[in-house]
Formats: structure tokens, sequence, C-alpha cells
């Protein structure tokens, strides 16, 4: 199915695209013939990422530097791609997260998280639905999720709370915006190792190890992987996929839930104040 126009003439923008999936989905969406935004607070890697596809890929890709925590830039942003012509999809895929015992965690850590997930897909969606109800045009939201929201998750409780409200948020919008063309979906992945993210909460080399002990299919997932499933929902094959949340984690989930409660679990006290942040995490605009 994935033929070289699958996704020809659609403008997509990614948040957190700069980095991780998001850069992952940004190649593969591009090989696919897509016209391609990427957003996210750190202007230098924005403009590399961008740089590095459009030379790999040949495509037309576009960086937006923008905190999703922030209304206001965010309705800048969009107006400011809309005034360029309608997005066809968003995908929301800018995260935050870390390995932590709750208790230790300040209410600006909770903030933080919360804001880029939950509020940051709720200002991003709405700019984009609102224009495209006006309009009575259809549109796709891929939302970026995880596999612990209806189970929850010790260790990553920030998280677990902003994913959960972000699933909520896709299934509500999937019928209520439904009849009017617009479909909500969202991929669950399990463990994917990525730069910064996933092997960033491993503090020894075993613990990997267990962590695949512990996955049916005895290993983690790929960007690839995640990248062709990204592809297949946003695109016009999945039209009558809506208000699904497709998991993705090689049967994980199926065997126990919370993938980072056993992580947390083996952690020595040395290892947790190493892992604590030096200084609180930023406040949201």
């Amino acid at each position: 199915m994935f033929q070289k126009d699958l996704l020809e003439r659609k403008r997509i923008l990614i948040t957190g695209g700069g980095t991780g999936l998001g850069k992952a989905a940004a190649q593969r969406f591009l090989e696919l013939g897509a016209e391609l935004y990427i957003c996210g607070r750190r202007q230098e890697v924005l403009a590399a990422t961008a740089q590095e596809l459009r030379q790999t890929t040949g495509g037309k890709i576009y960086a937006r530097p923008c905190d999703v925590r922030d209304p206001a830039a965010v309705e800048a942003m969009i107006a400011a791609i809309w005034a360029e012509g309608p997005l066809d999809v968003l995908m929301n895929n800018a995260a935050g997260n870390f390995l932590a015992r709750t208790e230790e965690l300040s209410l600006g850590a909770f903030q933080s998280v919360i804001g880029i997930v939950l509020m940051g897909t709720l200002h991003t969606t709405m700019a984009c639905g609102r224009r495209w109800l006006a309009a009575g045009r259809g549109g796709v939201v891929l939302n970026v999720s995880t596999t612990y929201t209806t189970t929850g998750s010790a260790y990553v409780v920030p998280s677990a709370v902003a994913k959960a409200g972000m699933q909520a948020l896709t299934r509500s919008l999937a019928v209520e915006w439904g009849n009017r063309g617009i479909r909500m979906n969202a991929i669950a992945p399990g463990p994917i190792p990525t730069e910064g993210a996933f092997s960033r909460l491993l503090a020894r080399p075993e613990l990997e190890v267990d962590a695949k002990k512990r996955n049916p299919l005895g290993r983690f997932g790929t960007m690839e992987e995640f990248a062709n499933l990204a592809a297949f929902l946003i695109s016009d094959g999945a039209g009558y996929i809506n208000g699904e949340v497709v998991t993705m984690d090689g049967g994980e989930w199926l065997q126990g839930a919370g993938e980072f409660t056993a992580l947390g679990r083996e952690l020595t006290e040395k290892e947790w104040e190493m892992m604590r942040p030096k200084k609180p995490a930023p406040k949201p605009a």
C-alpha cells in the first residue's frame, strides 16, 4: 500500500517533529509525497532536521518554532501555515516524560508534562479543527498516546495522567466531529528506542535486556514500524478508521501493563539520585 504518491498533496503538521518518532514520521511522510511542517521549541534542532530531510528525500519541509503549551503561539503558527494553504493532517507528537518517584515531583513537573502532552494537543487540535469546521472541509488528527493510559503506570504518573486525557479527547472528538469529515485516531506505542526518550529512561544496560524479555516478541519496536503505521492511519486508505487507539507494542500490554513499573523497582537509590532533575521543570507559558 505504500505507493510513492500515497500522501501526495497532503499538507501535514507534526508537533515535536525535530527528533525521535516525530522525525521518523516526517521522513516517511515526505517519502510518500506529503508537504510537511514540523514544530518544536528548539529552533536549531528543527532547522537541522528540515535541512537533513530536505536533502535525503527531496521533499518540501518547513520548520516552525513553537511551544505548544502556549495557546497564543500555537494560534499564530497555525494562522501562518493557513495563510499558505489549509492543513490536511495534524499529528500531535510533542511530549515530555521522565522516570521519577511521584512524591519527589514538584507541581511544576506535572504542569510541564500535562502542558505539553494534554494542553498542547488541545491547543493544536482546536486551532486546526475550528478552521476545518468553519470551511466545511475534512481533516485528520493522529495523536501519539501510550499503552498505560487505561491502567496507569508507576513512576511516570504525569505522563499517564496527560496521555489518558489525550486519549479521551481523541475518542470524544472522533464522535463529535466525525460526521463533519474530521477523523481522530491515536497510536499507543510500546518501547521504541529513540534518542533522548525511551533510552534515556533506562539507567542500566541490563534493564534493557529485561524489558525485551518481558515482550512476547522479545524485542523493541522500530521507528520505521511506527512511521509506517502512522502513514497508513493518516492516508485515505484508512478512511473508515475513526476514534481508534492502535496499540503497537509487540503484545507487551497484554501480559502486564505499566511498562515502567518493574523498571522503577529495579533502580537503586544512587540511580534515582542520578536521574533526579537538577533544576525545576519550566512552567507552562
